[in-house]
């Protein structure tokens, strides 16, 4: 049986490396792109600051907030939203549509009221404290509050929130692993 020849070794050439470089950046820079845009414009990881969303959400639970539905329809009650207000410096803010456009919210006896008749909250576990005289929602704007009524800086005390600063809707918990699962 007749054998091979022996192949010698191609020295690294030149041009052998600048297709590795250029294939490294072939795929470098796709992959930069797409991070980039699906952190921009489609979903990103967010962290829960405070007890405002309490039982719900906790400190330092991890969630990824889709970005792209309030581009195509508005926000719809009971979603979890996180908010930037543009007109204060604070960090961004997780809370809960309670009340939309051309609605009436109000605040009596414990109870949320939206055009009058109590909301059902079935995610609270303890009423609503104080009181709240009747606020008209305007056009493109939402009502938010947070789950635990009593620590909760909401538009009680900052008013309803423009469309244009929120960011998006929590859409699903990702850490601590005992949390995991999409948002109703």
């Amino acid at each position: 049986m007749d054998s091979l020849p022996e192949l010698e070794p191609v020295p690294a050439t030149r041009a052998g490396r600048k297709s590795w470089f250029r294939e490294f950046l072939e795929t470098l820079l796709p992959a930069t792109a797409a991070v980039l845009l699906i952190n921009l414009f489609i979903a990103q990881p967010r962290t829960v600051h405070g007890q405002s969303m309490e039982p719900h959400l906790h400190e330092n639970q991890r969630v990824i907030v889709e970005m792209l539905s309030y581009r195509f329809r508005t926000p719809e009650r009971g979603e979890i939203v996180v908010l930037n207000l543009r007109d204060r410096h604070t960090d961004p803010l997780i809370k809960r549509v309670i009340g939309l456009p051309g609605e009436t919210v109000e605040i009596r006896d414990g109870a949320v009221l939206v055009n009058g008749v109590e909301l059902d909250e079935p995610y609270l576990t303890q009423r609503t404290t104080g009181q709240m005289p009747p606020v008209l929602v305007p056009e493109a704007h939402v009502f938010v509050m947070g789950d635990n009524r009593r620590q909760s800086n909401d538009s009680r005390y900052f008013g309803c929130v423009p469309w244009e600063d929120l960011i998006g809707r929590a859409w699903v918990s990702y850490w601590p692993p005992e949390d995991v699962g999409l948002f109703r």
